[in-house]
């Protein structure tokens, strides 16, 4: 029996909870959050899709009450503040650091095994201060963000090719989790396993780069505040990776201890999820340009960690 915890019954949390239970990816899903009510509500209608659908994964919403969440083997935490038009994911370090600090100390009392899933933003930040704070081993802890990250630049590459099979395309984003810091890696861009650039210009797959890393941003512009159904989905396909044992080659924010020539903080980059978590960091061969922008996006997320001291 597998069990999965979401804390934050927002629209990227109560979206994860859905696909996780319309995919039946796990036995039992938790949906916690702190408002009176909302958990319960959202809870109550997936599982009335549930109904319709003939599904067999139960799903309960409960308010501020961690004991129902014991013995989860995933917990993914989502809680926090989400962006406004114009508000950067660092602008929010301040109030989610707080937030998913008690959040990670409450789980872990019920759950002290479980593997971490963080979602919220400053993503890499706040998956760097779960490290610190929660004593878990490093395998254990994952960023969501690179896979949401990497979704995009499918989606906008399969379109670039002449709206082809999404499926097919394959594409992969590392580094921070934000627009400027964000690094799709368009020379590894492939459809069908030929390179991306057999059949579109450089200055094409420039362009699709360059729109991956105002994804997020351009989707708060249209919606007024942040996507959901896109991140809840990303964090289920992580979920379900580890659950399963996938073995998938997933780019998540992982604690890098010399890789890529990086060390003491969390970051995108290619990962192998399986039952313990991150069972393996694949190290690409970065050509020198690569790997200044990878530096670079280092330097920015171990900046804005240095804004945590007062949560730690």
């Amino acid at each position: 029996m597998s069990k999965v915890t979401v804390v934050g019954a927002g629209n990227v949390g109560a979206t994860c909870a859905n696909v996780l239970v319309t995919t039946q990816v796990a036995d039992e899903v938790v949906l916690l959050d702190i408002k009176e009510g909302v958990s319960e509500g959202k809870a109550m209608d997936i599982m009335q899709t549930a109904n319709i659908l003939g599904l067999e994964t139960r799903l309960c919403g409960v308010t501020n009450d961690y004991t129902k969440t014991e013995g989860s083997d995933v917990v993914v935490i989502t809680s926090g503040i989400p962006r406004k038009p114009g508000m950067t994911r660092e602008e929010l370090i301040g109030v989610n650091a707080g937030i998913v600090k008690s959040v990670t100390e409450n789980v872990l009392k019920h759950s002290p095994n479980a593997v971490i899933v963080c979602v919220s933003n400053p993503m890499d930040t706040m998956t760097y201060l779960i490290h610190k704070i929660s004593g878990l081993p490093k395998n254990k802890i994952i960023g969501m963000g690179g896979a949401l990250d990497s979704a995009r630049f499918k989606y906008f590459l399969s379109h670039a090719l002449g709206d082809v099979n999404a499926k097919e395309v394959e594409g992969i984003v590392i580094g921070g989790h934000g627009d400027t810091t964000m690094i799709p890696l368009t020379r590894f861009a492939a459809y069908r396993g030929i390179p991306a650039s057999e059949f579109i210009s450089a200055e094409k797959l420039a362009a699709v780069a360059a729109d991956t890393m105002v994804g997020g941003a351009t989707l708060t512009k249209l919606l007024g505040t942040s996507a959901w159904y896109a991140p809840g989905a990303a964090t289920a396909q992580v979920v379900g990776a580890v659950l399963h044992n996938e073995k998938k080659l997933i780019p998540c924010s992982a604690l890098l201890e010399g890789e890529y020539g990086e060390s003491d903080l969390c970051i995108g980059v290619p990962c192998v999820l399986g039952k313990n978590g991150i069972e393996k960091i694949v190290e690409f061969k970065l050509n020198d340009e690569e790997k200044a922008l990878f530096h670079k996006s280092a330097e920015a997320v171990h900046k804005t960690n240095a804004a945590l001291a007062s949560a730690l």
